[in-house]
């Protein structure tokens, strides 16, 4: 049943809106800290404070991997490849975004956000073998 494979699409659908919340909140509280006005981002938001800034950088992130991610969702429902490994693939993929925003907009951690990259780009890859067995 290709449902074990839109449940984990639409939850990241859902975390990219909560990246987006996150980033407002931020950005929100920056204004009302009078960290910033609005002639200091009119022309760049690089004066936004560091929090808001990561937000806003995880925010983008959520447009990077993801469209592969939504690529290879459509193509394995497209060609049957939705069994159980495929859809733990894709649920391991989401975790490492979620792990991926929380340490990004936390304690920005190069080296935990690289791990939790390479671990989400490795689900990729499976599913995109996994794909790749199935057509074959």
């Amino acid at each position: 049943m290709t449902l074990k494979l839109i449940y984990p699409a639409l939850a990241q659908i859902l975390w990219t809106f909560v990246v987006l919340v996150i980033m407002f909140q931020r950005r929100k509280r920056a204004f009302a800290n009078r960290e910033i006005g609005l002639a200091d981002i009119a022309v760049s938001t690089e004066r936004y404070p560091d929090s808001a800034r990561l937000a806003a950088a995880n925010f983008s992130n959520q447009f990077e991997t993801p469209v592969l991610f939504f690529a290879l969702i459509l193509i394995a429902i497209h060609v049957g490849a939705t069994g159980y490994v495929m859809a733990a693939l894709a649920w391991a993929y989401v975790a490492t975004r979620v792990v991926h925003t929380l340490v990004h907009t936390g304690t920005n951690s190069l080296k935990q956000r690289a791990l939790i990259f390479a671990a989400g780009i490795a689900c990729l890859f499976f599913m995109w073998v996994g794909i790749v067995v199935a057509v074959l």
